[in-house]
């Protein structure tokens, strides 16, 4: 990563293949933390995950880390920037977009 800017990766035309001639665009892309289940689900606390949306960035996330991960993602809260915020919504890379899964607390 470069200093001063966000994460950066490569977008691929649809039906393209890497390597090659390819229609490519380097693009911003978000910042994903996780926490409790979601973090050993996925093996990592953070990482960042290609998509223009909140939805894309899961859809991603989930194919990166896989059925234990997805089944996680069932149970959690997502926020974006600290503030719950619609699945749809757009992501860039200053944005952090966060998984919480729901904690169980101490006693009454």
């Amino acid at each position: 990563m470069i200093a001063g800017v966000g994460a950066i990766g490569v977008h691929r035309a649809p039906g393209t293949r890497s390597g090659g001639d390819c229609a490519c665009r380097l693009v911003p892309v978000p910042n994903l933390r996780l926490f409790a289940s979601a973090r050993e689900a996925a093996g990592t606390g953070t990482d960042v995950v290609d998509g223009a949306t909140v939805r894309e960035v899961l859809a991603a996330a989930e194919q990166r880390y896989g059925d234990r991960f997805a089944e996680v993602l069932g149970t959690c809260r997502v926020w974006v920037n600290g503030e719950a915020i619609s699945i749809d919504a757009p992501v860039g890379q200053h944005d952090e977009v966060a998984v919480l899964p729901p904690v169980s607390g101490g006693s009454t």
